[in-house]
């Protein structure tokens, strides 16, 4: 294994000089292809297949990656790749003349080139590019890999993401739709009368989550400052400034590990309504999934991992006591404190921390036993007021609060509240956060004061709302992991 091994990095060595060599030679006879600025592109290639009946006959540029070429004698076929996808090129030496022919067959695939000719139809009926010139435009020095698929380490796929959008066309395909599917939300939004915004992610005080922040210092003021781990407390300073509706799309940075859900930064949207509440969130964003799969996706109806997942119909809505009630038996209505509630987990074989209270059993027993059975749109509501520090008590019921998450194929894919607007009874949540963090708690929220003097200067009722951008692309390109929507996923370093 290893004499093979050694033969195939000698034979790819050997590769490898021989298109620098080829490279050297174009420099000395004065063809340099990193010379070249700019080529003239009028068509690409599916446009070219759509269109054909109008452009038979027609001359077209294209230009983009040879990714196969077969040398005939006095006449050869290259298929070029561009953003739409392949066509193939016919060229010929007596249509290009000689010495660009024996420039060309000495092309690599991998080589970008421009091609310009005229669009016809081959005996196979294959539509192609009859080429009057081919042009270098960029010399490939490295090999591109025969069959990326049977790849088995796919973690050179997510460090070379620019080789695999090369290979597979339906990555390409993925991230295309990722585009799509912010565009589709930025239009939904604006049209309902949103603003979209843009607020810090240097903080002094990186709250709105449980989570712990990245931390950094900045030297101009000699400060320790952190990355953002949520967009909600300025956006929630725009309301009270009376912006009456806004949204944020941006990066947030949170200090934890890496899995099939979770990447250390990530795409974040939030948004809020003032006069409204957290049924008012629950419609728009039923409404909004519904607009963004029939516009992205074709179809209210969408599979995921061989699962049928049905956005048409309306969602179903339970809230987090019923919920852990039908897949355990246990109702946490009838628990009367925490003493109680430890005793019953005890007896479920659900770990909890000495800290924790009734709420954060609910909780746990939640994520325990209800998560994994939440398969189609599921809003789950009314979470106890001990893991929800920024959200409006229920007023008949106030160890809780008016917040839900959406779930689907047993993933969170939101979180929302009706929002605290009472900043006295926000200072009592960020000290019980305080006692949180002394406790042990890494991720508790801190005190933060120019929030609540916002608060103090008066916010109107409102609704507020955080979607995983990463995840609903995840759900609508049928995606089984975070890193394959993220370009550039996170990566140990090498070194």
């Amino acid at each position: 294994m290893g004499e093979t091994q050694n033969t195939q990095e000698q034979d790819i060595n050997q590769l490898l000089k021989v298109r620098r060599e080829k490279l050297a030679t174009l420099q000395e006879n004065g063809k340099d292809p990193f010379l070249i600025t700019k080529y003239d592109v009028t068509h690409h290639s599916l446009e070219i297949k759509n269109n054909f009946d109008n452009l038979e006959g027609q001359t077209v540029s294209v230009a983009g990656r040879i990714m196969s070429k077969r040398v005939m004698g006095k006449a050869s076929f290259c298929n070029v790749q561009d953003i739409q996808g392949n066509i193939q090129s016919y060229v010929a030496r007596d249509s290009i003349g000689e010495e660009p022919y024996a420039d060309f067959k000495k092309y690599d695939v991998g080589d970008i080139v421009g091609i310009k000719g005229e669009v016809f139809k081959t005996k196979t009926g294959e539509i192609s590019i009859h080429a009057g010139e081919v042009k270098l435009l960029s010399k490939s020095l490295q090999i591109l890999p025969e069959k990326y698929h049977g790849l088995v380490n796919t973690d050179i796929r997510y460090r070379q993401r620019y080789t695999d959008l090369i290979m597979n066309e339906e990555v390409k395909d993925t991230f295309v739709k990722r585009s799509r599917i912010i565009s589709s939300i930025r239009r939904y939004l604006d049209a309902q009368g949103f603003l979209e915004v843009e607020t810090p992610m240097l903080v002094s005080n990186a709250g709105g989550a449980a989570a712990r922040p990245f931390e950094t210092h900045y030297n101009a003021l000699d400060e320790d400052v952190k990355l953002r781990i949520s967009l909600e407390l300025y956006l929630k300073r725009l309301i009270v400034g009376g912006m009456e509706r806004v949204y944020e799309i941006g990066r947030v940075f949170r200090n934890e590990g890496l899995d099939t859900r979770h990447n250390p930064e990530f795409t974040l949207m939030e948004l809020y309504q003032a006069y409204t509440d957290y049924n008012g969130m629950m419609d728009l964003t039923e409404n909004m999934f519904r607009h963004v799969a029939k516009e992205v996706c074709g179809s209210t109806t969408i599979t995921y991992g061989g699962v049928e997942i049905d956005l048409g119909s309306p969602f179903k809505r339970i809230t987090m006591i019923d919920a852990v009630k039908e897949y355990t038996g246990v109702d946490f209505d009838s628990i009367k404190d925490t003493e109680e509630a430890k005793k019953i987990a005890d007896e479920k074989g659900v770990h909890y921390e000495a800290r924790h209270k009734k709420g954060d059993i609910l909780n746990l027993f939640f994520e325990e036993f209800v998560e994994e059975h939440l398969v189609q749109p599921t809003f789950v509501m009314d979470h106890p007021v001990e893991i929800s520090p920024l959200t409006k008590r229920k007023p008949d019921k106030p160890d809780y609060v008016e917040r839900f998450e959406l779930f689907i194929t047993c993933r969170e894919m939101c979180n929302a509240y009706s929002e605290l607007n009472d900043p006295i009874d926000q200072r009592a949540r960020f000290a019980a956060q305080e006692e949180a963090f002394a406790a042990g708690d890494e991720e508790a929220n801190h005190t933060d004061e120019d929030f609540l003097n916002a608060l103090e200067v008066g916010m109107p009722p409102t609704g507020g709302i955080g979607y995983g951008i990463d995840r609903l692309v995840m759900l609508l390109t049928d995606s089984p992991a975070i890193r394959d929507v993220l370009l550039f996923p996170t990566m140990k370093s090498l070194n």
